[in-house]
């Protein structure tokens, strides 16, 4: 199988120090990008110097170390507003994850805007984080939260969509790309057909981020929202995009320092964007490490990481074909790197503990997505997930070893 050379992916994945481990004796191979990603060594040296021999905290104190450390942090500010192409640098904010993000708004967008009665839209396929934070909104608010169904490929039904959506409709929030199924949702079509009823949209750009190119003003859409820890970056930092506008009018979510302008007993002030959303002493390192992460991310070519997965992802759902008793879970044909599976008469678990012993790391379970798996009426089930560094010799790898698992664990299944 010959590949472009423009994509090097020798070189790609000697970047990476933990795909030069060793798992159970074998070669790890790491099939679970969707849960979380790889760190090249990019980040990790960038976040090492930075406590080493940079570290200061920020917005605070005059020294130089400080102050070097101030610059960096913003330029990254800097830095994602270009990668996100946002309008202005102000409508970036820092949070801890796309799960922070989602609460954020969820939080202050219901304070400033939901009364008793109006609606949010959500979808089947939303992971629990884009689902509990609106619930815990709606019934704090008294509105209702409602849920866009989707049809057996793992498609949202989109007439089911028009007629959900309604002039009581404030806010409709949607994974870019669902980390159950891998379906890649019309956005672009989706936050058109909002906007024209008058109600905002939140994009979960978890799946999406890493991927592809993003274009927050090309989409329209009103918040966008990401882990870097998905990206190539560490745990404990995200972004929250969201048009500045709207920003304005939304209230502080948590009170503290950095967020202030003026403080006395009984009252305060606060800052303006997009310092206003960013209470206590930031996440310096982490943010320093998502700078990097997005560096390496642009090295590559988001549009070439695209084709890359792409190719992967239909190679592995081929491959898949050939395993006896086997049903994907989500067929789509507009995915992103996510496979899921499961087989007949197999225990996802069985299979992901048999996978781990061959050095192959695959997520098992309910995914944080129990209401699509209701709908599939499944318990749990096997997803493999690709990042910039997957093979398709360790697809092979894989193939050949979910077939032995599965033989072992179905001996009536011989190939």
């Amino acid at each position: 199988m010959s590949h472009s050379g423009e994509y090097n992916i020798r070189k790609i994945r000697q970047e990476f120090p933990m795909l030069q481990q060793q798992m159970h004796g074998k070669p790890f191979i790491y099939l679970d990008s969707a849960a979380t990603s790889q760190k090249p060594r990019c980040v990790i040296e960038a976040m090492n110097k930075f406590y080493q021999a940079q570290y200061g905290t920020v917005h605070r104190s005059v020294y130089d170390f400080a102050s070097e450390a101030t610059t960096r942090y913003n330029n990254v500010r800097q830095q994602v507003k270009e990668f996100l192409n946002a309008a202005f640098v102000e409508e970036i904010i820092f949070t801890k994850g796309t799960t922070e993000s989602i609460n954020l708004v969820a939080s202050s967008f219901g304070k400033a805007f939901l009364q008793p009665g109006d609606e949010v839209l959500i979808t089947v396929m939303e992971h629990h984080s884009n689902i509990v934070p609106w619930q815990l909104m709606c019934e704090e608010r008294g509105a209702v939260l409602k849920a866009v169904p989707i049809h057996e490929s793992g498609e949202l039904l989109l007439d089911a969509f028009d007629e959900l959506l309604t002039d009581r409709t404030k806010i409709v929030s949607v994974a870019h790309i669902a980390n159950s199924t891998g379906t890649v949702n019309p956005v672009e079509e989706i936050i058109k057909r909002a906007h024209a009823k008058g109600a905002k949209v939140l994009i979960d750009g978890a799946q999406s981020i890493a991927h592809m190119p993003i274009d927050v003003q090309k989409m329209k859409a009103d918040f966008f929202v990401f882990s870097g820890h998905k990206a190539y970056g560490p745990t404990g930092v995200g972004v929250l995009y969201g048009r500045k506008s709207l920003l304005e009018k939304m209230p502080p979510y948590q009170g503290g320092g950095d967020m202030i302008d003026h403080v006395t007993i009984t009252s305060s002030t606060y800052q303006q964007l997009p310092m206003k959303f960013e209470a206590g002493t930031p996440m310096v390192a982490e943010v320093i490490g998502l700078g990097a992460a997005l560096d390496f991310i642009e090295s590559l070519g988001r549009d070439k990481i695209a084709l890359w997965e792409q190719g992967i992802l239909e190679y592995a759902t081929k491959r898949l074909s050939e395993v006896k008793g086997l049903r994907i879970i989500g067929t789509a044909p507009n995915k992103g790197g996510i496979v899921s599976f499961v087989v007949e008469g197999l225990h996802p678990l069985d299979i992901g503990t048999l996978l781990d012993l061959r050095g192959i790391a695959v997520r098992t379970g309910q995914l944080c997505a129990q209401p699509i798996l209701a709908f599939y009426n499944i318990p749990s089930l096997t997803r493999i997930s690709f990042g910039v560094h997957t093979t398709f010799e360790e697809i092979d790898t894989f193939t050949e070893g979910l077939k032995e698992v599965v033989l072992l664990l179905h001996p009536a299944m011989s190939y």
